[in-house]
């Protein structure tokens, strides 16, 4: 039995990331089933496939039809591509063949495929072999490239640059207690949390301490006000960002609210953040960027930071508790402002690029 598909016809696309309806198709004939299917070259928003078939009747193939569909599990992004097919169509060109489209395949996700090989008959209608084995596959995060989209749109709200002296971190009496205890007086690096950007590379993976550099534009010094913790841990500047450290762009988000976050990171040059960071993340001239920068006046180090958005720098290296002091702030702590595992806005197009979210 086969099935009119001329009014689906006008809706079969190429295979760069198009997308058609799954009807119009005919009762399965004698195909080749696609089989050792191979996925390969990915990326956050495209991937190569490719597979072996039998030669009977391959002549015969017009198109391949491959059905993608995000596997669902708790951690899946649940922000994007909800009510798009997957069905995908594909005029039979040389394997392997790229699939790209940022709107139904997200950077860091999990995905299905499956494929079929079909025949466009005269009369519109196709002839199909039966699906081929389901595949399994990761969408990767952002490349240096994505990043740097990011980054130039992060610099377009950045605003004029404040001066700054210190980094500080919040954190509540019994964290520092704990540092005092178990790890020496040092505060250890650990993995970042997923608030951001879906795709950032340094979510999940990259070891570091967090820490703020933001002041209150009429007094200059750090607010009063944290999210984290009433305790206080304040060092000054250059003891952490210097002429031995890089700097490199590893984000830029908002949370459904006015505010942008940028995330920074300071590595010691040579250290294993630092190796990690120059193979992932674009690196920033510490002397002259839109965000963070560190020059010499007089001989002594100076420091400025951008006054539109929220900067959150992590260090990628231990800190001692004896390079800064802890100290209980005067103010609220504003859990409201918290940024930890915080899901980035994917409909904002300040901070959004055109890949998946």
């Amino acid at each position: 039995m086969r099935k009119n598909a001329q009014a689906t016809e006008r809706k079969v696309l190429t295979f760069e990331g198009n997308k058609s309806q799954d009807s119009g198709i005919a009762e399965m004939e004698e195909l080749p089933v696609p089989r050792n299917i191979k996925i390969s070259n990915i990326t956050c928003d495209s991937f190569k496939i490719s597979w072996e078939m039998d030669s009977k009747s391959k002549d015969r193939i017009t198109h391949y039809f491959i059905d993608l569909n995000k596997k669902e599990n708790k951690n899946s992004n649940k922000f994007k591509h909800k009510d798009v097919p997957t069905k995908l169509v594909a005029k039979a060109v040389p394997l392997p063949m790229t699939v790209r489209g940022h709107w139904f395949l997200s950077p860091r996700t999990e995905y299905t495929v499956a494929v079929q090989t079909a025949s466009k008959q005269v009369d519109g209608d196709y002839v199909v072999s039966e699906w081929s084995e389901i595949i399994e596959f990761c969408t990767a995060d952002y490349s240096k490239v994505h990043l740097t989209q990011l980054l130039e749109k992060a610099e377009v709200i950045a605003g004029r640059m404040l001066k700054c002296c210190v980094f500080y971190r919040n954190q509540h009496k019994e964290y520092f207690d704990y540092i005092r205890e178990h790890h020496g007086n040092a505060m250890q690096p650990s993995v970042k949390d997923n608030s951001g950007s879906h795709g950032s590379p340094i979510s999940g993976k990259l070891e570091g301490i967090f820490f703020s550099c933001s002041t209150e534009f009429n007094t200059g010094k750090p607010p009063q006000d944290s999210p984290y913790g009433r305790y206080r841990f304040e060092i000054t500047a250059e003891k952490l960002f210097n002429p031995n450290t890089n700097l490199y762009f590893g984000d830029f988000y908002c949370m459904y609210t006015a505010y942008h976050y940028v995330i920074l990171v300071i590595a010691p040059v040579g250290s294993p953040g630092d190796e990690f960071c120059k193979q992932r993340l674009p690196q920033l001239n510490s002397k002259d960027n839109k965000f963070l920068t560190c020059t010499e006046e007089d001989g002594v180090l100076v420091y400025h930071h951008a006054q539109d958005v929220i900067l959150e720098v992590i260090y990628t290296d231990p800190v001692d508790l004896s390079l800064g002091t802890v100290a209980e702030i005067t103010g609220h702590q504003l859990m409201s402002l918290s940024t930890a595992n915080a899901k980035k806005d994917p409909s904002c197009k300040t901070c959004n690029i055109s890949v998946g979210r």
